[in-house]
């Protein structure tokens, strides 16, 4: 799914560089693969939530900056760092996901729609969650 041998974040190789493309730097430079897609994960769940709070506020500038973020951390970050050549089938299929997220988010920000912003959060939570919970086993494998 995600590699870190043949590294396919970003232009520059390095997952670091793929976190940099969407604007966020804190812990870049010291954090593991593992550790920079859940900061892209946590990063994509805090762009929706001021997505959702700039349009109950009725601030559609901000709303716009916030869901375009979100777009940017699911294109350049979290889809941008799948291997599709070693991932396989679940590759192929978050590659899908992302797609299907970019469009519902490109059509919430167009219809100021708060439930496509919920339906788009709903889908990458579960990854989030399962990307998260796997942490310590990484953690645990690297330190072998």
């Amino acid at each position: 799914m995600y590699s870190t041998m043949s590294s396919p974040f970003g232009r520059s190789g390095h997952p670091a560089s793929a976190y940099r493309q969407v604007g966020v730097e804190t812990g870049v430079s010291t954090g593991s693969p593992h550790q920079l897609v859940a900061m892209l994960f946590d990063g994509y769940m805090d762009a929706l939530a001021q997505a959702r709070g700039a349009l109950r506020q009725g601030q559609i500038e901000a709303k716009g900056r916030a869901i375009g973020r979100a777009v940017r951390i699911i294109e350049e970050g979290l889809k941008a760092g799948l291997n599709l050549t070693g991932g396989g089938e679940l590759a192929k299929d978050m590659r899908d996901l992302y797609d299907y997220v970019t469009l519902r988010l490109t059509q919430a920000n167009l219809h100021n729609n708060e439930a496509m912003l919920e339906e788009c959060q709903s889908l990458i939570e579960p990854l989030r969650s399962a990307w998260i919970s796997i942490g310590p086993q990484v953690s645990a494998g690297a330190a072998k």
